[in-house]
């Protein structure tokens, strides 16, 4: 499915989600800021920016093998991070001043014990992250948050206060009004940008400043308007899962004549379904409560199935969805047991699911096609396609 979008904003958000020291990283840096680095969706980007620091969203982008990770990470260890930690031993990811690695799962767990044998990042922490969502884990972890925030201040020499805070969570709360802004186009029966477009969009606000993230957003969806949209689909897509962000992996899906309409990625919706209460008294407590609690959540977290399902089939519901494509990165056991447990309601639902096991990096292009076009079929003209 070939883009039609005519947008310099769309050009330049692409071009960051395609590198990893993109332009507005060098950019960053060449005007001496500093880059903190950061695994999982569940660190609250918005103290790094009220640290005038920028939050860098940890993958591998451009990233073929796994030589040099393969020392010290098993074939059984989930390919991200394989790719990830291989990034770092071949100096791609020099340009980071710290990294914060979060316990999101055992395999993230790992790469800080060979991060801070491996590497010279100036600035390396470890975060824990609670795996339920109760009133006593957002209290646990706006401890931790303190903690971490205390540290950011002693090393990198700023003051983190609750005026930067509240102001940084405004910031990072116009980026999600926007996004569920460019998501609300797609619910239409042309939708004017693809699965891969979009996915590029969500991927380049983990690495740009907000601010100016924001501007080429409000450009993008200024650009989109009165945009003539896509009618040659055979059927509307969901993709869900963990890792993903690589449009590549989108592209290959759309075509084969489908339109990926939307998602539960936390690459994608996760991220910025809803916002932060500003009405709360306390910035860290907002802040806790939103990671932990008020988010849509991954499988990482216990006692949330009925809510996360409840996500999905609304997403379903909303974005006219024919069929679900559930991507798992090989060996990744929190999405094993999603798999196993979602499909019993996809059958109730009757929402024709696909289940796809994946390696990082782009690979086998033509089983996939080949799996794609298939579950296509199964879909046939009962789809809500202009033609279904």
């Amino acid at each position: 499915m070939e883009s039609g979008i005519q947008s310099k904003a769309f050009e330049t958000l692409s071009d960051a989600a395609g590198t990893l020291a993109n332009p507005s990283v060098e950019e960053w840096k060449e005007g001496g800021g500093k880059v903190l680095g950061y695994f999982c969706s569940s660190m609250p980007e918005e103290i790094m920016t009220a640290a005038g620091l920028l939050p860098f969203r940890m993958r591998a982008t451009g990233s073929t093998d796994t030589e040099l990770s393969d020392a010290y990470l098993s074939s059984i260890n989930c390919s991200f991070t394989r790719h990830c930690l291989n990034a770092a031993l071949s100096g791609a990811l020099d340009f980071l001043d710290g990294l914060i690695v979060p316990n999101s799962c055992d395999n993230v767990r790992r790469i800080y014990d060979h991060w801070i044998r491996l590497m010279r990042t100036p600035f390396v922490q470890m975060i824990s992250l609670p795996r339920k969502a109760g009133d006593a884990q957002v209290t646990w972890f706006r401890e931790e948050l303190a903690t971490l925030m205390a540290r950011m201040e002693e090393h990198f020499g700023v003051d983190i206060s609750e005026a930067r805070l509240w102001e940084a969570i405004r910031l990072h709360n116009e980026t999600r009004r926007l996004l569920r802004r460019l998501y609300d186009l797609r619910k239409a029966v042309a939708p004017p940008i693809t699965g891969a477009e979009t996915l590029a969009v969500t991927v380049a606000g983990t690495a740009m400043p907000k601010a100016a993230y924001n501007r080429l957003l409000s450009e993008l969806l200024d650009d989109l308007a009165g945009h003539d949209g896509h009618t040659d689909y055979r059927a509307r897509l969901m993709v869900m899962g963990g890792e993903l962000d690589d449009p590549g992996y989108l592209e290959v899906i759309e075509g084969q004549g489908a339109l990926v309409v939307t998602d539960s990625l936390c690459f994608g919706s996760r991220i910025f379904w809803k916002n932060v209460d500003e009405g709360v008294d306390d910035p860290l407590t907002a802040l806790a409560r939103f990671y932990v609690a008020d988010r849509p959540s991954c499988p990482r977290v216990f006692g949330q199935y009925e809510q996360r399902a409840a996500f999905v089939r609304e997403m379903i519901r909303d974005f006219h969805v024919d069929g679900v494509i559930l991507e798992r990165l090989a060996f990744c056991d929190l999405w094993g047991f999603e798999q196993f447990t979602i499909k019993n309601d996809f059958q109730d639902w009757g929402i024709p699911l696909m289940m796809l096991d994946r390696e990082y990096a782009l690979s086998a292009t033509g089983q996939l096609r080949t799996r794609v076009q298939a579950f296509l079929e199964t879909i046939g003209e009962g789809g809500n396609g202009p033609e279904g």
